[in-house]
């Protein structure tokens, strides 16, 4: 199938789908006679399950090794959840980060009177 197919069927925009084969993340095809690449199942499959990874919040490299994984028949479950883990619990840190931003703005919010005096609490954490 060519790019556009391969684009629809993965759930990646075209240039996203070139992007990963230029930097080696999936295999390039080969090329047909007229120049176009030719996209298989296989590498349908690979391209969809890197949108999935990135959705999760893995990192290309990260993306990298999973794919590695996928493709290794002799993989450990170990190894794939090792990687899960470490993402989850940056995942939890920038919670924690934003639960403590949120308080704050919440708290700065709730201080300013809003009204036409020039003082402002939320002003004066910035500054």
């Amino acid at each position: 199938m060519n790019i556009g197919a391969a684009s629809k069927a993965s759930g990646l925009p075209t240039k996203t789908v070139r992007y990963y084969a230029d930097i080696g993340l999936v295999e390039a095809p080969s090329r047909t006679g007229a120049g176009y690449r030719s996209y298989d199942e296989s590498a349908v499959r690979k391209l969809a399950f890197v949108r999935r990874a990135r959705e999760f919040g893995f990192s290309i490299d990260e993306c990298r090794g999973l794919l590695a994984l996928y493709e290794d028949s002799n993989r450990s479950s170990a190894d794939v959840k090792r990687i899960a883990e470490a993402r989850l619990e940056e995942i939890e840190r920038k919670q924690r980060e934003l639960q403590c931003l949120h308080d704050e703005l919440e708290h700065l919010v709730a201080a300013c009177a809003g009204d036409g005096r020039p003082d402002c609490p939320i002003i004066d954490r910035l500054a």
